[in-house]
């Protein structure tokens, strides 16, 4: 298994990995817009050369945002998704980043409580904030880690 960077050339197999996860998939297109935008990066996990899962950032004006994490249905319970969290963490830091949001659908204990154990607290709610197609809006808990000032 190993965890690097993924580039918009491979958003292709990003959106596969994201179809997997979520009800509602983002397109290669925009997969590839936020990592080819301004502050945009990605880290992906792959094991024999297939993607496992990854997680889409942007760091910019000493902030950044977690925009989506997303992992194989396949290959949960192993571990990724703090790994991917994790490995963010430390890529905003050294973006210039001093804190990172993210927003999680209320819903979803487990994807919570992976937050919380990475360290981020919850500071807000948006109301209707997920889409889900057929099925009713979802609310999103805002939560936040403080990365603490850029060396």
């Amino acid at each position: 298994m190993r965890l690097r960077g993924a580039w918009s050339h491979e958003a292709g197999a990003l959106a596969r990995v994201h179809a997997a996860a979520f009800d509602v998939a983002w397109p290669p297109r925009e997969i590839a817009g936020l990592l080819d935008g301004p502050g945009g990066f990605a880290l992906l996990v792959e094991e024999d050369e297939r993607a496992l899962g990854f997680i889409l950032c942007r760091a910019v004006a000493g902030e950044a945002e977690i925009l989506t994490l997303a992992v194989d249905p396949a290959a949960r319970r192993r571990g990724l998704a703090l790994a991917l969290v994790e490995a963010a963490t430390g890529a905003a830091r050294i973006a210039g980043a001093e804190t990172l949001f993210l927003e999680v659908a209320d819903d979803n204990p487990a994807a919570r409580g992976l937050y919380a154990k990475a360290g981020f607290g919850e500071v807000g709610l948006r109301r209707g904030y997920y889409d889900r197609g057929p099925k009713p809006r979802a609310d999103a808990v805002v939560m936040r880690l403080d990365l603490g000032p850029s060396a």
